[in-house]
């Protein structure tokens, strides 16, 4: 019942934002709405296992458009890719001063609110390593809530884009065979990743296999726009639920820092931006949204509704995931050492 009062209060508000013609309406519909209906003291509940299969068809969605023409032309992003590292390390190092420091955050809960990976990731290996849940929810809620509200708005007035480009064809003009082979293909890539236990299941999984297949004209388009725009609501959704039981104490605490903390990573992302741009010959906008240090996922829609090429931009994004992801826990091991031997850490 609390699940179907969720879906309800988000597809209002997806709704809304569609009538007046926002850009993504249901992804940001999903996340407004579980903000204000966190706010109002609203009982929420969310849906992992929607909010996963949701996020295997924008896996498919971006592995179906890595052709062998994409592949050979990674070189030609050599520079742009190499500098990932160095973005990601400079976030970091400022971010974590400045939770540590500056908000007295204990040490764990400080780390992984400063590392620019996965909302979801980042909350788990927090938890983990002892820090605090709520406070790394808000964190990297709020970081998200408010990157992924200013890309569009940048996309449109500073780029001129649209953001109207079909997400997919419609799901009657794609044969069932292939839908049913779109859908599966995400669900086996999930399940994959999941038993190997691989970082990144609900989307690596799908994208590297689908990849392959498309390569090879099994899969000859990718999941129709009517999934796409389901899996946008309910990816959104999985990210709003996080609001759930916000206090005022922590919206003046956590919600103001995570605000703060996008100021900080949003002039690195800029600077970065303009160091691409020296050495690349990626479209401006596409460079953009290469370094915008949102989630994955939000990111790979909003290429596709701006139609760029959602391969260029997610394979930036995989680079820093990946860094993040598989270096964070080593990283905080490390640090770990040096305070033991160091407490003013």
């Amino acid at each position: 019942m609390v699940q179907a009062k969720t879906i309800l209060i988000c597809l209002a508000f997806g709704l809304l934002l569609d009538f007046f013609n926002a850009p993504l309406p249901f992804l940001f519909g999903s996340l407004f709405g579980c903000l204000a209906a966190s706010l109002a003291g609203i009982k929420l509940a969310g849906m992992p296992m929607v909010s996963s299969v949701s996020r295997t068809v924008l896996g498919v969605a971006i592995g179906t458009t890595l052709t062998m023409e994409v592949i050979t032309s990674i070189p030609d992003y050599f520079l742009t890719l190499l500098m990932i590292p160095l973005y990601v390390l400079l976030i970091s190092s400022v971010g974590y001063p400045f939770f540590r420091k500056v908000l007295g955050y204990d040490r764990p809960t400080a780390y992984y609110s400063s590392m620019p990976g996965g909302l979801q990731d980042m909350i788990v290996f927090g938890i983990e390593a002892g820090g605090n849940p709520r406070t790394l929810s808000l964190v990297h809620a709020t970081r998200s809530l408010i990157l992924i509200t200013i890309a569009p708005i940048v996309l449109t007035q500073f780029f001129g884009l649209a953001l109207d480009n079909p997400l997919g064809a419609p799901i009657t003009e794609l044969p069932m065979i292939e839908n049913i082979g779109l859908f599966m293909t995400g669900i086996v890539g999930m399940l994959l990743f999941r038993r190997l236990r691989l970082f990144g299941a609900d989307i690596l999984g799908p994208l590297l296999l689908s990849a392959p297949l498309a390569m090879l004209g099994i899969l000859t388009h990718r999941p129709s726009e009517e999934m796409i725009i389901l899996s946008q609501f309910f990816i959104g959704l999985g990210v709003g639920i996080h609001y759930q039981g916000i206090t005022v104490r922590e919206l003046r605490r956590d919600v103001v820092a995570g605000i703060s903390f996008v100021a900080i990573i949003v002039l690195i992302a800029l600077l970065s931006l303009l160091g691409a741009s020296q050495v690349s010959d990626i479209p401006l906008f596409e460079l953009f949204l290469c370094f915008w240090p949102g989630g994955q996922a939000e990111i790979a829609v909003m290429t596709l509704a701006a139609g760029g090429s959602v391969s260029i931009v997610v394979l930036h994004h995989i680079v820093r995931i990946f860094l993040v992801i598989t270096g964070a826990p080593v990283l905080h091991q490390l640090r770990r050492k040096r305070e033991r031997s160091d407490p003013s850490i």
